[in-house]
């Protein structure tokens, strides 16, 4: 098989849920241009309308959403839409986040109950129901996305956020026990762990940059293009043969101290 064939996405279907900002909508831009119908979902139908629209403006097949995804029912319409316009789910990014800034003696309980039915139960169930698709077509890739924060403890200096930080820890376990169980119906599951890249939920990080930047070795937050390639391979025949990986787009963060 050529090279630009591995990473080429024509004929495939991509769901990316929390698409209508940020990391979201990198990633569906991302998938869009190389070739991928894309479905655009969140509770902001207004966000998920603009990034359609613009998809749709550069050719690219494309249909908004709204879906509240701790919802069962908000998710099976996603899915049933999805199927009846494009016929095919190949692609999950399950990028739907939420997150709580508060010290850790001082988290409401709801608070906590929001973070993890979003980030985790949220992530769970749209796996699930786009899985019982994907194995009906014997292939399928789920993409979710995690954080460095939960991969280690971070100092409340920087980010304040037990509920958030104990989630992402929490996908990347999910990540690798669906990865196990989907393997055999031919779906690959891996994670994204990003670093820190400026968006809504990381707004608190603007008082921390500059201490956060001088424990990044490329001496830089994450930017609108450095999401791109990692989505894109991930959601191809390139990696095929990987699953239950997290990968981690951080500017060499956690491996420098």
């Amino acid at each position: 098989m050529e090279l630009n064939e591995l990473f080429h996405l024509e004929n495939k279907t991509a769901i990316v849920t929390g698409g209508g900002r940020g990391l979201g909508e990198q990633m569906a831009n991302a998938l869009g241009d190389a070739g991928a119908n894309i479905v655009v979902c969140s509770r902001n139908h207004e966000a998920c309308e603009r990034v359609s629209s613009s998809l749709t403006g550069r050719g690219i097949k494309s249909l908004a959403i709204e879906c509240d995804i701790t919802k069962e029912e908000d998710i099976q319409k996603v899915i049933n839409e999805t199927l009846d316009k494009f016929g095919s789910i190949d692609i999950l990014i399950n990028n739907s986040g939420t997150s709580w800034v508060a010290p850790v003696l001082e988290l409401p309980a709801d608070k906590w109950d929001k973070v993890m039915n979003v980030n985790l139960k949220g992530m769970f169930l749209f796996s699930q129901a786009a899985a019982k698709v994907m194995q009906k077509q014997g292939s399928g890739k789920i993409i979710n996305i995690s954080s460095v924060t939960g991969m280690r403890g971070t100092h409340s200096a920087i980010l304040d956020a037990v509920a958030y930080s104990t989630s992402k820890g929490a996908v990347i376990s999910l990540t690798k026990d669906l990865a196990v169980k989907l393997a055999p119906s031919g779906i690959q599951v891996n994670a994204i762990a990003p670093g820190f890249f400026p968006t809504k939920i990381t707004k608190e990080l603007e008082k921390s940059g500059s201490v956060i930047q001088k424990n990044i070795p490329a001496g830089r937050f994450g930017n609108e293009d450095d999401l791109k390639g990692t989505a894109v391979f991930l959601s191809s025949k390139a990696s095929d043969y990987v699953t239950g990986q997290v990968l981690v787009v951080d500017g060499g963060m956690t491996v420098s101290l």
